[in-house]
């Protein structure tokens, strides 16, 4: 029934690209007849939220919590009942933030860890932000589920921060070859699957076709999105979708 259809409240803008790509995988993976079929979305874009790496790196002194803690608010106030970050680095203040929430705020860390382990993933690599890194939230949701987690050595988080920031962040092509050396440097190191820990990350596996080696932090949160506000996810690994069916908020 449409009236039993949550409202999900989308905190993007973290950054736009991501952002965009995440409202388009709920359109495109809900199943749907008609308009009506379809979620109701509040989306938000705030590109001026301070950078969330720079501020954990210490390159910057200010605090992207205030601005998001804004949007959060304004999105439960405009009729949000379930809010997505659309963003892995911001989840360095996930308690912050959903603790100044007045509706729940999805995790896309634990669910993608969880989902990891749901799929029999014993020791996950994470490719990801410096901040992300730093902030160690990948780390802790893998202890919490009792699975390894491997992090990239400093030579190829430097190569992931310059795809990040200096290709896809500015809408150039990323250099594959160097993604896949990093990919290939976690599997070696013991990966069984690989987290794209960053929506930038997401649209490298937008573009091309990635094995199922690779988890998409973004295909997750999309699926239990759909699921946790009344819809129907479709389209996406069968695997997931199982999963995304056992989510709650």
């Amino acid at each position: 029934m449409l009236s039993a259809k949550k409202t999900l409240g989308i905190l993007g803008g973290l950054g736009p690209m991501s952002s965009v790509y995440f409202y388009e995988l709920i359109t495109a993976h809900t199943r749907a007849m008609c308009d009506q079929d379809h979620l109701d979305i509040i989306l938000v874009s705030r590109a001026s939220t301070p950078d969330r790496t720079a501020y954990i790196t210490g390159t910057s002194q200010e605090n992207p919590l205030p601005a998001m803690t804004e949007e959060v608010c304004r999105l439960a106030g405009a009729g949000a009942d379930i809010i997505a970050l659309p963003c892995n680095t911001a989840h360095f203040i996930y308690d912050a933030l959903s603790g100044a929430s007045p509706v729940p705020v999805m995790n896309i860390i634990e669910l993608t860890v969880e989902y990891a382990k749901f799929t029999g993933a014993r020791r996950v690599g994470v490719m990801s932000t410096e901040g992300t890194y730093r902030s160690g939230v990948y780390q802790a949701a893998c202890r919490q589920a009792g699975i390894g987690c491997i992090d990239c050595p400093p030579d190829d988080r430097a190569t992931l921060t310059d795809i990040i920031y200096n290709s896809i962040k500015r809408g150039q092509p990323a250099d594959l070859d160097s993604f896949e050396r990093v990919a290939e440097r976690l599997h070696r190191l013991g990966a069984d699957r690989i987290i794209l820990g960053c929506t930038e990350l997401s649209l490298i596996k937008k573009e091309i076709t990635l094995p199922d080696f690779y988890i998409d932090s973004l295909e997750v949160l999309a699926a239990c999105a759909i699921f946790a506000c009344g819809g129907r996810a479709v389209g996406f690994p069968r695997p997931l979708e199982e999963f995304a069916k056992l989510y709650r908020v």
